[in-house]
């Protein structure tokens, strides 16, 4: 068994003595693991990064066994990324998500998503909307997607504000404003084709909406907690928006 396609790697560990399993992401195999022999030596390390997009070979005898990987470097994101608290958080904590889904299973469109984001994940502004979309995507390739397109009580596209915690479908201001403390926020970023940013109170209601769908479908049902990286990836966001708050309030005054 043979195929060759590019991946985002998304971790390592350690096998044996000089080599090591590495976890891809790629574009038509999904997400596949793989021994790389000699991967711990001072040439395969620098490739065998997190964030890394790479060129993959994979060889086993059987399609259900490990089998090998020969991975040259497209593109050295890694060093980058290590710089940035929200990057590295924010590439484990889509990882985790990924690992979600079914090992092998093909998700181009995830894979496509992840390229791009890659290239935005050290700036903290970008970052925020760009894992809380594709936690978005997660739970739609998991079969609990969320209906943000128009208002599940009159059909209307306009003024969409919250979401319904029972149904997952969009609600407008007007229609839900009885029950709008039992309702979770719908961030305007959020909504396809808004061309609007988030600022930090709609990140925070973001991943809190994006979070509560998670818990019951994914974690609770599973029995497992949400991954320890999402919450050090919030942390860091926040972390970042007080610094910059700070910056602006001394510039002002």
């Amino acid at each position: 068994m043979e195929w060759r396609d590019e991946g985002i790697i998304l971790g390592t560990r350690k096998h044996g003595e000089t080599s090591a399993i590495l976890e891809v992401m790629t574009r038509v195999h999904g997400r596949h693991l793989g021994l790389v022999r000699g991967g711990r030596s001072r040439k395969q390390q620098p490739v065998l990064q997190p964030g890394n997009r790479v060129d993959l070979l994979w060889r086993a005898r059987l399609d259900e066994h490990l089998g090998t990987f020969q991975a040259e470097a497209i593109e050295m994101n890694a060093a980058r990324l290590m710089d940035s608290a929200v990057a590295v958080y924010g590439l484990q904590t889509m990882a985790a998500h990924l690992r979600l889904l079914p090992e092998r299973d093909a998700h181009g469109g995830l894979y496509e998503a992840l390229s791009v984001m890659i290239v935005h994940l050290d700036d903290p502004d970008a970052a925020g909307e760009l894992v809380a979309r594709f936690e978005l995507l997660i739970l739609d390739e998991l079969g609990f997607g969320l209906d943000l397109s128009q208002c599940a009580a009159t059909g209307t596209r306009q003024d969409l504000a919250y979401v319904s915690p029972k149904s997952g479908r969009a609600v407008s201001r007007e229609a839900g404003a009885p029950w709008r403390d039992k309702m979770l926020a719908l961030p305007a970023f959020l909504q396809r084709g808004s061309g609007l940013r988030g600022d930090p109170a709609a990140i925070e209601d973001a991943f809190r909406l994006t979070g509560f769908f998670f818990t019951r479908h994914v974690y609770e049902p599973r029995g497992i907690e949400q991954p320890d990286a999402r919450a050090g990836f919030l942390a860091a966001l926040r972390k970042h928006h007080a610094t910059r708050k700070a910056i602006a309030g001394d510039n002002a005054a």
